[in-house]
């Protein structure tokens, strides 16, 4: 987090949607307020963004000199505009959910066609009673219970309707199967031990191979040395 006692502004690439930050309320307006968020200019809270509940009134809640924790939610870099709000920022928006992501979630609730997983989306995902595990489950809560912590697939995503479907059970089969693929990547005992004597084997051809060459050039050097011995004999 962000402080206005930092010596170094930020500028306006340092800011990204989300951000969570401290700030100071500089002015009081009618549209919201302008806050100085250590930037290089102030900010702007429009003030739809000051709750979830309607505001008419700028100066009913905010006042100049208010400390204030403010989240980024618009930067404009062509324009050199910030906006902020005091809304907690979605973990997950709809428009970054696709199939086949992967969360850690919380189970919020359980019926009895499934359980509800909270991964941090304006509302909590699905996963079906057939989706909890690889083996048949009679009830949710012989697999998951209210509080627990866990890993799910996003099955799919209707934006409409707001609705997740997520799934346990293929996030295991998707481990699984990547865990078979390593496994036949990896060579057996009976393979290694093969490829070992191959290579002995190809080191023994090698030194085998030197040392004849280094013979027969032995050779060859004496053939030489007894040449020319006897022309120099026949020489004198």
């Amino acid at each position: 987090m962000s402080t206005l006692e930092e010596k170094t502004r930020l500028t306006i690439a340092d800011l990204k949607p989300k951000m969570e930050l401290n700030g100071r309320v500089t002015r009081v307006e009618l549209f919201g307020a302008m806050v100085d968020i250590g930037a290089e200019h102030d900010a702007m809270l429009h003030i739809s963004q000051f709750g979830k509940e309607r505001v008419y009134n700028a100066s009913d809640v905010l006042s100049e000199g208010d400390e204030i924790t403010v989240w980024v939610h618009k930067v404009d870099p062509e324009r050199g505009r910030v906006e902020l709000t005091m809304v907690r920022p979605l973990d997950v928006e709809w428009s970054e959910i696709r199939k086949g992501q992967v969360y850690t979630g919380t189970v919020t609730r359980i019926e009895k066609f499934g359980a509800f997983v909270d991964i941090g989306a304006e509302r909590p995902g699905l996963v079906h009673i057939s989706e909890l595990s690889t083996s048949f489950v009679s009830s949710p809560t012989e697999v998951v219970n209210v509080g627990d912590t866990v890993e799910v697939m996003v099955l799919d995503v209707n934006r409409k309707k707001h609705q997740i479907d997520l799934s346990i059970k293929a996030l295991e089969e998707a481990r699984a199967s990547a865990e078979e693929e390593e496994e036949e990547h990896l060579p057996t005992a009976m393979e290694l031990a093969l490829r070992r004597a191959l290579e002995r084997s190809a080191a023994r051809k090698s030194e085998e191979q030197h040392t004849s060459e280094d013979s027969g050039q032995a050779a060859r050097a004496e053939q030489d040395d007894i040449l020319a011995r006897t022309l120099q004999q026949r020489k004198e």
